[in-house]
């Protein structure tokens, strides 16, 4: 339909205009983009910063695990709407505490957001590895938990080293959970709405605009409900497809038989 706020009550039927409309304006292909870069940018370093942290957590050795886990996991104690805010203020250029404090501290130039693509997925993507990252990290140190120590004893007799039993039994013994976060998370961020509507707004430009953030765009800043309802069905159905295509070439459902 072309149902909008401005005639409520008064719409009609106009079949798969709604979707030519879409194609026709060249929105789409920056958005497909950008809904990519956000969700395996994000995906990629939440999962390997989680699982480092698993790695580092779950050596025998480690000394004061149970106040380092406590410190790693503060991120999921706050709501994630409230971090978001507070993220926020700490990217202000000049002023906020990333651009004034902690970068210059590692010698590394500033993030401006309002005029840079390149710093505005960095911003978006630190943040969101920031509020994510603790329940990667949970996941995989118990998984590591319950992998059998008898394991590793019997391949120190053997003589192996720390690469040859990470790829010999870490990982395999790691696959179910893996499959399972992957899949999980690939679905999750890509509809994640509000790190980049709360940080960014989709900006410089469109050229931070995901499919979701758009469609709410579309459908409450523009009240245009049918067309944010159509970009809401082409996210549904490219997140669908692409899902299928990871699962077959990925063989990543292997991990479950």
């Amino acid at each position: 339909t072309n149902l909008s706020l401005l005639h409520f009550f008064k719409y009609s039927y106009v079949g798969l205009q709604n979707y030519f409309i879409i194609f026709k304006y060249g929105y789409f292909w920056t958005l497909l983009k950008n809904t990519l870069i956000w969700t395996l940018g994000s995906l990629i370093t939440m999962m390997g910063l989680g699982f480092a942290l698993a790695l580092i957590l779950n050596q025998s050795d480690l000394k004061g695990r149970t106040i380092f886990y406590a410190i790693l996991i503060l991120p999921w104690a706050f709501p994630g709407f409230i971090s978001l805010l507070v993220w926020q203020g700490m990217w202000v250029d000049p002023y906020g505490m990333m651009n004034k404090l902690i970068l210059p501290l590692l010698h590394l130039p500033h993030i401006n957001s309002l005029t840079s693509t390149t710093d505005a997925w960095i911003e978006l993507i630190v943040t969101n590895d920031w509020l994510s990252f603790p329940y990667f990290m949970t996941v995989f140190y118990s998984a590591l938990q319950s992998i059998p120590k008898e394991l590793y004893d019997i391949a120190d007799l053997d003589g192996a080293n720390i690469f040859t039993k990470f790829f010999r039994i870490t990982l395999p013994s790691l696959k179910r959970t893996i499959a399972f976060v992957f899949i999980s998370s690939f679905v999750f961020t890509w509809n994640n709405f509000y790190p980049i509507f709360l940080l960014t707004g989709g900006g410089p430009g469109i050229s931070t605009e995901t499919f979701i953030v758009y469609a709410y765009q579309e459908a409450f800043d523009y009240n245009n409900f049918s067309l944010g309802a159509a970009w809401s069905v082409i996210s549904t159905i490219f997140v669908v497809v692409l899902g299928i295509i990871v699962i077959k070439y990925t063989h990543i459902l292997d991990a479950f038989t």
